[in-house]
């Protein structure tokens, strides 16, 4: 029998754990109280906690294994002991030391906090338990990420201090080494075309001017693998059907700053295509089907123009509700006369239906506002067109950063889909300062307030002022798109402005207005609008020492005080896929004022057409052409305050706001103010790409414009001659504060007496 004080070594570390019941041997006793040694950090409560045994169980063999076991898997002690003192069972532990600090020397590539914060999601964190297998783990987790940057020398010093109280500080010291470049790019078997040519196709490619800034100097596995098959691509849709990548190699100098890549292909002959034809269940009449088929026999082989082919039979049969229909083309090489002739295989699949519409991602906007712009209804047959062109009339509402639209298949049947409809709200108040920057006048500032979404209804209100020395002006203005349930809307405006031009390049005078109408809009087709309405105008004209003579005999023949109701009418259509970000689609406007009765009786009109034209995925060319034209009515001249101007943001570039057209000296005046006029013509050509390097972000955008634009007096020839002309360099920026436009530019033809404005810009905040 045992002695009370006698000690007895139970079981000491793990191994001797796993080896208890043969190492071990003593007879089970009932544990009278369990006393816990060694902890610093932990609480005694934890220990119990894990401990599988309890005052009054009977410890044996197997029980003291279990618990060694059990202290170990907790991972804070590195070694574990039990005692036994009289029945009373010691645990004696030895803690882990836990981390005090984790720092980086040398870094400069990353962020330290970043790097802080991914090593806290493997669980090396300072306040931690040290655990050496983490700190090797994110030893070559740096090391892996500065490969990927391209610092293949970077070296990796780990150093672990110990400190009292058990604890330890951890410090990487990296050398980071110069960041490796593409010294030379080779592409072994080219026969067909230019090495230039080819390699002009890829990302990656040696240092240039511009790779400071886009890293395509550097290698990365990704952007090589996709410039792979971008020149898969190219060989492709050239007839080369049998080119095969054989190989690629890439190596690395002794210095480890230049990187060399060699690509093994294999070009094969180019084929052409020899016939086409249908099989399958086509549904559709073939000869229907045959019109979508962009291969043609006689022609080199093309892999855009088969996926297209695909693209386009998948499509159609969708719009009848086939939304999981396949298409398959397959090939039929002959190599000896170097033709392939495809036979596209029509699998239609089950005809399904939409079972139901869900709108994820609106916390402001109301459902009602989406769903009402869907062209795909619940409980009908899945249209594929339909489907999109509701996409698109959500992103034009103009309140999402983003929409995306998905139809996945309902679990347990074969012939239903949900529609769900995902968008990304972005700020729909808009406060909006504009500003023009010129030698003679500085800075003008204008301004408004709208809110296109009240609160979230889809109704517009907007708010405008103006307080320059040119401007004082005070308009409100309400619009609800959705009047009526089939999209009738309806607005009203109010306004009251004060307008002094003296300081302007245009002629003196002032004007003092009010007035307010309401206004409707009648959809007649998809893309179609009717816009009608009925305002009225109270106008009073003040002249200066400086008003035109011209502009003076008008008030003296008609005074200077004008009133009476105005009607409007014109028609829209509007096609483009974005109005945030438009990269296809056209805007065509017709617009008419006319003055119906009081003191005067003027037209005017107005015609524009813009178009986007995409080039590739990323690249957008925007034309634009305005027309104006108007005049007196009833043997009574035009108003000279209804008159056109251009020059400036929204026009001609370069040229200041208003310079344009006809100068008063030149017509006989004393001043040289321009008079403005009857006719105005504008048109710009602007080729839009996003900011190099900005990957899928659509908050930049950069252009290259060329304007062309000016006014014609009353009574003047129409010349084509007269028009000034500019280029340069815009970018709109979608930034956190709001959007923001500047444009650099340069007149081409400036005249005499022209008056220029090289920087303009705009500039906002949302809300």
């Amino acid at each position: 029998m045992q002695k009370l004080r006698m000690k007895h070594n139970v079981l000491a570390g793990l191994l001797s754990a796993l080896l208890a019941s043969s190492a071990v041997a003593f007879d089970p006793f009932v544990v009278r109280d369990i006393r816990v040694e060694g902890i610093q950090r932990t609480e005694a409560g934890t220990v119990f906690n894990y401990l599988p045994v309890k005052v009054g169980d009977t410890l044996t063999d197997d029980k003291a294994a279990q618990a060694i076991k059990a202290l170990f898997g907790t991972g804070f002690f590195k070694d574990v002991r039990l005692e036994v003192e009289g029945g009373v069972l010691v645990v004696l532990v030895e803690e882990r030391p836990a981390i005090s600090s984790l720092e980086f020397s040398g870094v400069k590539a990353f962020d330290k906090e970043q790097l802080r914060k991914g090593l806290r999601e493997v669980g090396l964190a300072e306040s931690r338990i040290f655990d050496r297998s983490l700190v090797e783990r994110a030893e070559q987790e740096l090391k892996r990420q500065y490969l990927s940057r391209g610092h293949y020398a970077a070296q990796i010093t780990t150093t672990v201090t110990p400190l009292e109280r058990n604890r330890v500080g951890i410090n990487f010291a990296v050398d980071e080494g110069e960041v490796a470049t593409i010294k030379q790019i080779n592409i072994v078997g080219v026969k067909a075309f230019k090495e230039k040519d080819l390699l002009n196709l890829f990302a990656l490619r040696t240092p240039g001017w511009l790779t400071w800034y886009t890293k395509n100097d550097q290698y990365s596995k990704q952007k090589l693998s996709g410039d792979l098959e971008t020149l898969r691509s190219y060989y492709l849709d050239r007839g080369y059907i049998e080119f095969n990548v054989e190989s690629t190699q890439v190596s690395i100098s002794t210095s480890k700053e230049d990187i060399y890549i060699t690509i093994n292909i294999s070009e094969g002959e180019p084929y052409s295509v020899s016939s086409v034809k249908l099989a399958g269940e086509t549904l559709l009449p073939e000869a229907e089907l045959l019109k979508l088929v962009t291969i043609q026999p006689g022609k080199l082989f093309s892999r855009e123009q088969v996926t297209a082919t695909i693209k386009a039979i998948s499509e159609r049969l969708s719009n009848d509700g086939y939304a999981f229909a396949n298409v398959n083309a397959a090939p039929e090489m002959d190599k000896e006369k170097k033709q392939v002739a495809f036979t596209l295989f029509v699998d239609p699949g089950r005809r399904v239906y939409v079972r139901r519409i869900q709108v994820a991602g609106n916390t402001r906007t109301r459902d009602e506002v989406i769903r009402r712009e869907m062209r795909q209804m619940e409980s009908a047959w899945y249209d594929g067109e339909k489907i999109n062109k509701s996409r698109t009339r959500v992103d034009r509402l103009g309140y999402f950063d983003e929409v995306t639209v998905e139809t996945p298949a309902v679990p347990g049947t074969t012939d239903q889909v949900d529609l769900n409809v995902a968008v990304k709200e972005k700020p729909t108040g808009n406060l909006m300062l504009g500003a023009g920057l010129s030698s003679s006048e500085g800075l003008v500032f204008s301004g408004s307030v709208q809110q296109q979404n009240l609160f979230g209804s889809g109704k517009h209100v907007g708010v405008g002022f103006n307080t320059s020395k040119i401007n004082t002006l005070y308009s409100f203005s309400y619009t609800d798109p959705y009047h009526t349930v089939d999209g009738v809307s309806r607005g009203f405006d109010a306004y009251m402005r004060d307008t002094n031009t003296a300081s302007l390049t245009v002629a003196s005078y002032g004007t003092k207005s009010f007035g307010g109408g309401v206004r409707y809009g009648i959809p007649i087709g998809e893309e179609d609008t009717i816009n009608f309405g009925l305002a009225f105008d109270s106008t009073q004209i003040k002249q200066t020492d400086y008003t035109p003579q011209r502009f003076q005999k008008f008030l003296e023949d008609y005074g200077n005080k004008f009133s009476g109701p105005i009607a409007t009418l014109g028609w829209a259509k509007d096609t483009l896929d974005s109005r945030i970000y438009p990269m296809k689609g056209h805007v065509a406007r017709i617009g008419g004022e006319l003055a119906l009765g009081g003191t005067l009786r003027y037209y005017r009109t107005n015609f524009q057409y813009q178009r986007y034209i995409p080039i590739g995925r990323e690249y957008t060319l925007m034309l634009n052409g305005e027309l104006g034209t108007a005049d007196g009515m009833g043997g009574r001249p035009l108003p000279f305050y209804k008159y056109y101007y251009s020059g400036g943001v929204g026009s001609v570039r370069g040229f200041q706001a208003g310079s344009l057209g006809p100068v008063d000296r030149e017509e006989g005046g004393t001043t040289d103010d321009r008079l403005g006029g009857d006719r105005r013509l504008v048109m710009n050509a602007e080729f839009l790409f996003p900011m190099p390097g900005s990957g899928q972000d659509k908050s930049l955008r950069l252009g290259a414009f060329v304007d062309a634009g000016q006014v014609y007096g009353v009574g003047k020839k129409f010349d084509i001659g007269d028009l000034r002309y500019s280029t340069g360099l815009s970018l709109a920026w979608t930034s956190p504060l709001g959007p923001l436009k500047f444009s650099l530019a340069q007149p081409l033809n400036k005249k005499d007496g022209d008056k220029t404005q090289r920087l303009q810009f705009q500039m906002g905040t949302l809300f």
